[in-house]
């Protein structure tokens, strides 16, 4: 009876350690490039929008929520966060991946209407990201507060203010006052009037370049106007029923009433055949100062006999006009004047004038009517 042996099967157990050796340095390599795969994928998904804000979901302690961070690796991600980790930590990296819609909106602004897509939260946001200036008075609708909805309108006035000046003439008064030296039913205007300026301060207020308003500001007062004075007279006429005539030598009193260049004006007395001759400050030893106290002033001053003609009184020169008496002379006596020029020359010109009538008038120089 034979032994029954069992078969060596050292073949199979050579098997068996070949493809236990073979599948370990295969299967690390598998495990290697999986692994080497998901690490880059993970950096991958980390680095989106790596410029930009994104959430990241975070689980910790059995609670699940998420962060906002701007951070591509995950230990600088715990470290914005201030979270710690201790050796026994485990820490796994799943990227929660966080998608906003973007929703159109309609802008109307500058006067065309365009269509855009944007992912903001409210009209602020909206403007700011499509790079629209704003002024302050500018009209926003609806508020910049307002939440952005799909197909929201938003419409953008510009408000331009600008300021108008407007002038007004402002016209004189006229103020009249009493003159007791003056004719009654006479006038002489003693001021001219002149008119006065103001300006108006307007702001006027122009949406998307259409005026819309304006409002006064207020006004300044450019130029003050000036009443014109107008003198009144009050005097009462005094009725000339005849005139006395006294005759001395060449001088023939006569007081009375007469009308000379226009002028009417009474006198006192009349002085026949003057002679009259010119003097002048440029002259040496002629000052410009009067034995009267006064100035000497061309087409007024002469220079009398003080027995005649008292100082300060008017008179009218037949030829010369006007002249009152503000100065005196050693070698004027009785019928003679001297006649002031400021020029030398003019006085040598007018040189020596006789025969001349000189109506004596008075303390007050008579005015056109």
């Amino acid at each position: 009876m034979g032994i029954f042996h069992k078969k060596e099967t050292h073949e199979s157990r050579s098997s068996s350690m070949s493809y236990a050796m073979h599948w370990k340095p295969e299967n690390l390599r598998r495990i290697s490039v999986i692994s080497l795969f998901v690490i880059a994928a993970v950096v991958t998904l980390i680095g989106l929008n790596s410029q930009d804000k994104k959430n990241v979901a975070l689980a910790k302690d059995g609670e699940m929520g998420s962060v906002e961070t701007q951070h591509s690796l995950m230990n600088e991600v715990l470290d914005e966060h201030s979270i710690l980790l201790n050796p026994e930590d485990k820490v796994s990296s799943p990227l929660a991946i966080s998608v906003v819609r973007a929703v159109p909106v309609k802008l109307t602004v500058d006067g065309t209407t365009k269509t855009h897509f944007t992912t903001q939260k409210d009209v602020e946001g909206a403007i700011k990201e499509l790079g629209v200036s704003l002024d302050p008075i500018d009209k926003i609708t609806p508020a910049l507060s307002s939440e952005l909805k799909s197909n929201l309108e938003i419409r953008i006035v510009r408000v331009n203010k600008q300021l108008v000046q407007t002038q007004e003439a402002v016209p004189f008064t006229i103020v009249k006052t009493s003159d007791p030296d003056l004719l009654k039913g006479k006038t002489k205007v003693i001021q001219q009037g002149s008119k006065g300026l103001v300006t108006h301060n307007i702001e006027k207020v122009y949406e998307d370049g259409i005026f819309v308003s304006k409002q006064w500001l207020g006004k300044e007062v450019s130029k003050t106007a000036q009443p014109k004075v107008i003198a009144v007279g009050t005097k009462k006429p005094t009725a000339v029923l005849s005139a006395s005539i006294t005759r001395t030598g060449d001088k023939v009193d006569i007081s009375g009433l007469t009308t000379k260049g226009g002028v009417s004006f009474k006198y006192k007395k009349v002085l026949k055949n003057v002679t009259l001759t010119a003097y002048s400050a440029e002259e040496d030893g002629i000052g410009t100062k009067t034995a009267s106290g006064t100035r000497v002033k061309e087409g007024r001053t002469i220079a009398v006999d003080k027995s005649v003609v008292p100082m300060g009184w008017w008179v009218y020169i037949e030829g010369v006009g006007f002249r009152r008496a503000e100065d005196t002379g050693g070698a004027i006596k009785g019928n003679k004047m001297d006649v002031y020029y400021d020029s030398l020359k003019a006085a040598n010109q007018f040189g020596r004038k006789k025969g001349r009538t000189v109506y004596v008038i008075g303390p007050t120089k008579p005015e056109l009517n």
